[in-house]
C-alpha cells in the first residue's frame, strides 16, 4: 500500500519549503496569495489528505469581485452562451471570488437600458453591457464612474468617452470582410445590407465598412438603401422576399445584426443554394444549417471566451487603478467560419 502524501511531497511539487506549506495549513503567519494558490494546486495534484484546509485558506484570502452583465434577447442561443461563458470565465479565476449578476433587457429602449445599468451598477464592482448608443445612458455611466463602478460596452459601443473600455470586434473591418466575401468571383450586380436600427452604433460602423469596400473593391456593383429590420426574423424575412422579387440582379446580402434567420428562410424558399450570397454574424443552429446547405457563405463570429476573459481582466485592472479616467478600445480577432470548416 502506497504511503499517503506528506507536507514534504506538497512542498516539493509546489517548489516551496515544508515550513511554508505548514504555515499555509495552520495560518500561523501570512502566506502570499500567489504562493497559497501554488500550494493548493500542488496539494490537489499529489492527493494530499488535508488539501481541503488549504483550499479554505485560499478562499478566505481572495477578494470578492462582482460583475454585472446586461444582455438582450434572453431566448436567443448566442446570448445564453454569452452568459454561460462569462460564468465560466469567473470560475476560472483563482485570485478572486467572482460573482455574476445578469439582467436581460426586454426591449431595445434606451430608458430600459439606463434603468438596468443603474440597478445593476448599484450592486456590483463593474458592469458590462450590450446596449444601444443613446445620450440617456451617458449620465448613468457617468454616475457609476463617480461611484467607482466602471462600465464596459460590449459588442456595441455606447457612452464613448465615459465608459471605461469597449470590448468587441472592429466593426468597420467586419463590414469590409463581409463585402469582400460576397464579391469574390461575383459578377457586377446589386447588394443589400440589413441593420438593427440607428441606435446600434456597431451596425452603423459595419455598414460604413461594407460600403467603403464596395466602392473600392467592386465599383461596378451597387449597394441598395440600407434596410432596418429591428433585429427581428419576420421583418428580415419579408424584406428579403421583397428584395428577391424586385432585384433580379441581387448578388448578395449582409445581415449586420440580428434577424439572419429570416434571410436564410427566404433564400431557402426562393433560390437554389449559392445563387444569392449571404454573410451573417454569430454561429447558431440556424447559421450553421445555412452554411451546411450552401445558403450562407460565411459567418463572422465573436470569440466569446476571449471577450469574457478580457472583461474580467479589465474590470480587475480598473479596480487597481481607481480614479483613472482612461477610456480604451479592446478589439478582438473575429472567428471566420466557412462551410468547409464545419
Amino acid at each position: 500500500m502506497a504511503n499517503r502524501p506528506t507536507i514534504r511531497d506538497v512542498a516539493r511539487e509546489a517548489g516551496v519549503s515544508p515550513a511554508t506549506v505548514d504555515r499555509a495549513l495552520n495560518g500561523r503567519s501570512k502566506v502570499r496569495d500567489e504562493t497559497l494558490r501554488k500550494i493548493a494546486e500542488a496539494a490537489r495534484r499529489v492527493g494530499y489528505h488535508a488539501r481541503g484546509l488549504i483550499d479554505q485558506r485560499l478562499v478566505a484570502s481572495v477578494p470578492d469581485h462582482k460583475i454585472g452583465l446586461i444582455l438582450i434577447k434572453e431566448k436567443q442561443p448566442f446570448y445564453r452562451a454569452f452568459q454561460a461563458t462569462m460564468e465560466q470565465a469567473l470560475e476560472e479565476r483563482t485570485d478572486i471570488r467572482g460573482r455574476l449578476v445578469v439582467r436581460y433587457a426586454q426591449s431595445q429602449s434606451p430608458e430600459e437600458f439606463a434603468s438596468l445599468l443603474a440597478e445593476v451598477g448599484a450592486r456590483v464592482d463593474a458592469v458590462g453591457a450590450v446596449a444601444v448608443n443613446h445620450q440617456s445612458l451617458d449620465k448613468v455611466v457617468q454616475d457609476l464612474a463617480q461611484n467607482g463602478v466602471p462600465t464596459f460596452s460590449l459588442l456595441n459601443d455606447f457612452a464613448q468617452g465615459i465608459r471605461r473600455n469597449y470590448i468587441g470586434l472592429n466593426n468597420i473591418k467586419v463590414g469590409r470582410q463581409a463585402a469582400w466575401m460576397l464579391t469574390r468571383g461575383a459578377a457586377p450586380g446589386s447588394y443589400a445590407i440589413f441593420v438593427g436600427g440607428n441606435r446600434w452604433h456597431g451596425h452603423d460602423l459595419r455598414e460604413v465598412g461594407f460600403r467603403a469596400y464596395m466602392r473600392e473593391g467592386a465599383p461596378a456593383s451597387s449597394v441598395k438603401e440600407t434596410l432596418v429590420n429591428l433585429e427581428t426574423r419576420q421583418l428580415t424575412y419579408e424584406a428579403t422576399l421583397n428584395l428577391l422579387e424586385r432585384q433580379q440582379d441581387l448578388r448578395g446580402i449582409y445581415v449586420a445584426g440580428g434577424g439572419m434567420e429570416g434571410a436564410i428562410a427566404a433564400l431557402r424558399e426562393t433560390r437554389p443554394p449559392g445563387k444569392v450570397g449571404l454573410v451573417v454574424n454569430e454561429l447558431t443552429a440556424d447559421s450553421r444549417a445555412g452554411l451546411l446547405e450552401g445558403y450562407v457563405q460565411m459567418v463572422i463570429a465573436t470569440p466569446l471566451e476571449a471577450l469574457c476573459r478580457e472583461l474580467v481582466a479589465l474590470s480587475l485592472r480598473s479596480r487597481s487603478e481607481a480614479g483613472s479616467t482612461a477610456v480604451e478600445q479592446k478589439f478582438l480577432t473575429p472567428e471566420i467560419i466557412l462551410p468547409e470548416l464545419l
